[in-house]
């Protein structure tokens, strides 16, 4: 009965986690370039710790190791699947078709400089001429921080990322690709960091300027999601009630006869 609680417990806690990253997703289902997290719960057989029917052991059912009869989280991992586009007809709205990332230089709070990467490809430019995002963070082209002329009149951003003022050539927007997202670290909701073994490569896709790529957060199947954990969640509740109702008549009951 004890370890019923226990499996009850872990459940809920599963559901609560699952709850929050859905929870995330929604609130996040309007913001460029969002890409949505998901997690993942161990297999059944991973978590079952009880072997039954076993001849070699006179088919008695008997505990396996130590680990604990409940659910357990299996990863958290981001889904990269390109959100749609939202034409916009803004200069300096960009969008990524295909894979790969924005370049951008952020500063932190001590002064020092980082590149990140991003999807998020709503820009804007400054009284000095430089292309920064929402947050005034730089972005980065082949030598480094984009600067266009203040009085451009016309301002065009080609499929591969040749800027051109005035028919004047300026940069061109860097595009990094990776060869494998899970060496991406997350940082705020739409910034990417590499870590310890992330490896770079030539990017194929392509850049729309006028556009915006949208969050690929699906609202309405993030809605269905929330409505089964609740429901499960419910249901742990259900089982702790009733095996604290037998844990009562087996002490209070059972215990007097």
């Amino acid at each position: 009965m004890v370890r019923g609680l226990y499996t009850a417990y872990t459940g809920m806690i599963n559901e609560q986690k699952r709850l929050d990253t859905i929870s995330n997703n929604l609130a996040n289902a309007a913001t460029i370039g969002y890409k949505k997290e998901n997690v993942t719960s161990q297999a059944f057989e991973e978590a079952l710790t009880i072997k039954i029917n076993d001849g070699s052991e006179a088919y008695a059912n008997r505990p396996i190791g130590t680990m604990s009869l409940g659910v357990r989280l299996g990863e958290y991992y981001t889904d990269y699947t390109q959100g749609s586009f939202r034409e916009t007809g803004n200069t300096y709205d960009l969008a990524i078709e295909g894979d790969g990332f924005f370049t951008v230089s952020v500063t932190d709070k001590y002064g020092n400089e980082h590149i990140k990467y991003t999807r998020d490809g709503s820009f804007k430019m400054t009284q000095d001429g430089y292309v920064v995002d929402a947050y005034g963070n730089h972005l980065q082209g082949d030598g480094g921080d984009i600067q266009i002329p203040t009085d451009a009149q016309e301002v065009t951003i080609g499929v591969d990322g040749s800027i051109y003022a005035d028919r004047q050539y300026v940069g061109k927007v860097t595009i990094t690709d990776f060869e494998d997202y899970n060496f991406l670290e997350k940082s705020g909701d739409n910034y990417y960091s590499p870590v310890d073994g992330a490896i770079t490569k030539e990017s194929t896709s392509i850049i729309r300027q006028g556009y915006t790529e949208q969050s690929n957060v699906n609202v309405i199947s993030e809605m269905v999601s929330l409505i089964n954990i609740t429901r499960a969640y419910e249901a742990g509740q259900k089982v702790i009630k009733t095996q604290d109702q037998l844990l009562d008549q087996t002490v209070n009951q059972v215990g007097k006869v």
